[in-house]
């Protein structure tokens, strides 16, 4: 066999791409991973693992200032970003070498490199010192990720915004950062900043945060940033900006009150992600793309070219990583005569804000728009013993539950330790246990997974259920 054909040929090596590549290699099939630079992809690097690094340095800064509440005494206390950097910094390099180390021990070929097809199943590979090499695989999976979206706004992008890569590596507080978006990234990084010391403004087009959540979730979430002094505008169109972000930015946004001007030092642009396929030559595989640019896959995560598979967030998958690996099982299954698909799965997540929010299945929303009847069990945090042990009362919990019988349709809880306790529930679902076994079940005490057998006895039961306690 050629050096450069390979039984298995990766692009990207992400969740799916790089678990698919130590997989196969050690079952013995020749197996090769083309990645651009982040080695592991962008959960280790530049996102899941060092936000949630710095997000915890935001906690404990949070519980200094709050030391005297739990009887605690400290002096003056300053943030060092430098040194919040370099945590994360050191975390980042143990995961890097833990990467190149599977890499050595499964037989993976690792090729550092810019990937370009140049026809079906043959690919181009551009070196940082300018070698170039062409590889060939029997079968071809793309796990080509996504990148920030800059919104094509007047002035933004000649403003040189930060994206969450260039916020991990802030070595300064900004005095005032204002972020563009209301979800998962922008909210995460709007509460770690202020909880720095620095002003914050989140700008959301849209008329709450976390548009695709419940009105009651985004409500606990507007109220738990106005306690913290970060200040929110929603339904606020940005105009155009001018200057440069860490320095000065000049901006105008249009809201209900209509148009006014808005001054930071930094902008931060949380709007989005964008598929990683534009100009690497898919149209020369046969691979087809919908209209929003992801690649076009089945349930299977086949695409439209016979051997050639595409995972992860470019196939349109849930932007998460636990996604992605799912999709690494899935292909995998397949490959080794299987039969596992994307169809009916449950894909948690969690949003790590503090507190986080955490949500698995369907919420009222969704519910009500796909007109499936169900019953509400709700109760806030502070009815769970634990949050007062530890003075983090703030939020809820809530399940949905199927009127005809005793299935968990969803749950989601925000407070303290949520996405630890939607685990408990999440597990329930795959069991398909009736609600009734967490609310009878002996949970440790306290703890916050106790709080669960108060919130499923406060779902009416079906022998009483009427039309009040019906939601449609």
């Amino acid at each position: 066999m050629q050096d450069d054909q390979f039984e298995i040929l990766i692009i990207g090596s992400g969740e799916a791409g790089k678990y698919l590549a130590w997989t196969m290699a050690k079952a013995g099939r020749r197996t090769a991973v083309v990645e651009r630079g982040l080695i592991g992809g962008s959960c280790p690097n530049i996102a899941c693992l060092p936000s949630k690094n710095i997000i915890y340095s935001a906690k404990l800064a949070e519980l200094t200032a709050r030391a005297a509440e739990f009887g605690v005494s400290t002096g003056p206390v300053t943030i060092e970003m430098p040194a919040v950097r370099a945590r994360k910094r050191q975390m980042v390099d143990g995961l890097i070498n833990l990467h190149l180390d599977r890499y050595e021990s499964s037989g993976a070929h690792l090729i550092l490199g810019e990937a370009r097809l140049l026809g079906y199943k043959t690919v181009e590979v551009k070196a940082t010192n300018g070698e170039i090499r062409v590889l060939t695989g029997d079968q071809v999976f793309l796990n080509l990720g996504t990148h920030a979206a800059i919104p094509d706004l007047p002035g933004l992008k000649a403003a040189k915004p930060l994206t969450h890569v260039e916020a991990l590596e802030l070595d300064r507080v900004p005095k005032h950062l204002i972020v563009l978006g209301g979800g998962f990234v922008g909210l995460e990084f709007a509460q770690a900043v202020r909880r720095f010391g620095s002003q914050v403004t989140v700008v959301e087009r849209g008329a709450q945060l976390c548009a695709s959540e419940d009105t009651d979730v985004a409500e606990a979430l507007f109220h738990l940033f106005q306690d913290e002094g970060i200040d929110v505008q929603l339904e606020s169109d940005l105009v155009g900006v001018e200057g440069l972000s860490g320095q000065q930015v000049r901006m105008r946004i249009r809201g209900p009150q209509g148009e006014r001007p808005l001054e930071g030092s930094d902008v931060l642009v949380a709007a989005g992600r964008v598929p990683n396929t534009q100009n690497l030559g898919l149209e020369k595989t046969g691979v087809e793309l919908d209209d929003r640019g992801y690649i076009r896959v089945n349930e299977r995560l086949q695409t439209t070219a016979p051997g050639i598979w595409a995972m992860g967030e470019c196939a349109g998958s849930p932007q998460f990583t636990h996604a992605a690996f799912d999709d690494f099982r899935v292909v995998h299954e397949n490959l080794t005569g299987g039969d596992r698909s994307t169809r009916d799965r449950i894909v948690p997540f969690c949003l790590f804000t503090d507190p986080e929010f955490a949500r698995v299945g369907l919420n009222e929303s969704e519910a009500r728009r796909r007109a499936i009847p169900y019953r509400l069990g709700k109760i806030p945090m502070s009815s769970v013993l634990r949050t007062r042990t530890i003075s983090e009362t703030r939020g809820f919990m809530k399940a949905l539950i199927a009127t005809a019988s005793d299935e968990i349709l969803g749950f989601a809880a925000f407070g303290a330790e949520a996405g630890e306790v939607m685990a408990v529930v999440q597990t329930a679902m795959l069991a398909k246990l009736p609600y009734s076994a967490l609310r009878d079940a002996i949970f440790t005490h306290p703890t916050i997974a106790e709080g669960l057998t108060i919130l499923f006895a406060a779902v009416p039961t079906r022998s009483v259920m009427g039309a009040a306690n019906v939601q449609a």
